[in-house]
């Protein structure tokens, strides 16, 4: 069963526009399968809307369905059987019709529009100007291409650059809520279930269809015929038109090769050839570039590393894509095994960290300790590595943490070395105020809670 989850703020955002005394022009864009349509379905419920999807037809063909959606919008037959050829002649007909409240217009997947007639948005912003702004009207503009989208509408040098009134760019639903779409699993699951759907509403109704995490990558993902199985193509095959190299450097990331001169070498290339399409995988989200915390510059640090933001795409090329030649040739179950040897040491481990981090924040805001730390990410060097870090630059506190997803509980040994990792961090050395933080799936010992007990300084999370 799909559930509307999440997306509280979207929705206030929606409304907020819709509620305007004037009109409203508010693009929507994001990857595919994140939610959008389903979002605005549940905006325009007991709305005055029309909801048209564009394709990849041609332009003639898209005014002639649109014409035939606004026809049934204004139940006018007049329209129907009509021959029109302006794009403005549909809008004005739509805007001279009497409406009882405010009516809302959604053109879904409108980057289509452009890619059939790279001239649209010029002619979008000319009936915007003289049909639509100064009437009662809301105007979404949805599209899931997030270069194309933001070319067409959100650039400097887009025709519609400075006429939205809004924009939202819809993200993955947080782990925070998953128990929502599973009330009946335990919290172990659910990061299971997380660690594989990334928050990606389609990838997360799939994955409801069957018992556990196991069978569901079977099912969906390690079938040639399932729907995830190809999906990383289709997510950069519409972006992108290198797509071989980009996916050459997403598996070497997913290998382990986090430096750009790592990246580099595996590739055997120059890292500066690396520079546009690392650029272009971070701007599509699929990557981020990590500093540790403590760095002033981080534009400029050279200590930067590399990390697949996606969770789907980050197990698929660590798990899927290296075994394609099993998989293709009927032996599915041989990587099967391999992931079920290695998908909570080489993958889940690692997405508890973010989830650990993405809980911070939540810490954070309840007031926890006597300050707010400005700053979160995590912090290494030549020597050592710390999950959690927090800083506060003005009070100079930092917070160091460890997240560890253990079959058995953590004991006083993680604190002991965490404390010995501290002393290796230079920020404010002589000034600052450290703190203590530790989360553990599987709780922690007698022995440490004692401790946490009597400490100011330290907090335990069974998350």
């Amino acid at each position: 069963m799909r559930r509307f989850v999440d997306r509280e703020q979207e929705m206030a955002t929606l409304q907020s526009e819709y509620e305007r005394d004037c009109s409203a022009l508010v693009v929507l864009y994001g990857r595919r399968r994140v939610g959008k349509t389903t979002l605005i379905s549940e905006f325009i419920k007991n709305k005055k809307a029309l909801f048209f999807l564009a394709s990849e037809e041609s332009e003639s063909q898209n005014r002639l369905a649109f014409q035939e959606k606004a026809a049934d919008f204004l139940n006018s037959d007049l329209l129907k059987n009509v021959e029109v050829k302006s794009w403005d002649v549909l809008f004005r007909a739509i805007m001279d019709s009497h409406f009882d409240s405010k009516p809302v217009i959604v053109l879904d997947e409108f980057q289509y529009l452009g890619k059939s007639n790279p001239a649209f948005p010029s002619v979008f912003q000319r009936i915007w100007e003289e049909i639509l702004k100064d009437r009662q009207v809301m105007v979404i503009l949805c599209g899931s291409l997030i270069s194309m989208m933001q070319s067409q509408t959100l650039a400097y040098d887009s025709p519609l650059y400075g006429r939205r009134t809004a924009q939202i760019r819809l993200k993955q639903i947080p782990f925070a809520y998953y128990h929502q779409f599973f009330p009946d699993k335990s919290r172990k699951e659910l990061i299971e279930m997380y660690a594989v759907t990334g928050g990606v509403p389609k990838y997360i109704e799939l994955f409801s269809q069957s018992k556990d995490i196991y069978s569901a990558i079977e099912k969906c993902v390690l079938n040639r015929s399932g729907y995830l199985y190809d999906e990383p193509y289709f997510l950069l095959q519409q972006e992108v038109s290198e797509v071989g190299s980009y996916f050459s450097i997403i598996k070497a990331i997913a290998a382990g090769n986090t430096k750009l001169s790592s990246i580099a070498g595996v590739l055997e290339v120059k890292s500066t050839s690396l520079t546009k399409y690392l650029k272009t995988l971070i701007d599509l989200d699929i990557l981020e570039r990590e500093v540790p915390v403590t760095e002033d510059s981080p534009e400029k640090s050279k200590k930067g590393l590399y990390k697949i933001k996606d969770n789907y795409l980050r197990f698929w090329f660590a798990f899927v894509y290296p075994n394609m030649s099993f998989i293709e040739s009927g032996h599915g179950r041989i990587v099967m095994d391999k992931i079920r040897k290695s998908l909570v040491r080489n993958h889940i481990a690692f997405v508890y960290e973010d989830i650990c981090r993405e809980r911070m924040w939540e810490i954070n805001a309840e007031g926890v300790w006597p300050f707010y730390f400005s700053k979160l990410g995590r912090y290494w060097d030549s020597k050592e590595e710390i999950d959690i870090a927090a800083i506060d630059p003005d009070g100079k506190n930092l917070i160091l943490g460890e997240c560890k997803y253990w079959q058995e509980p953590v004991g006083v040994s993680v604190l002991r070395e965490l404390e010995a990792k501290a002393k290796t961090v230079s920020w404010e050395k002589e000034k600052r105020k450290t703190w203590f933080v530790l989360f553990s799936v599987n709780g922690f010992t007698e022995e440490l809670r004692a401790e946490a007990a009597v400490r100011t300084d330290l907090r335990l999370y069974a998350e």
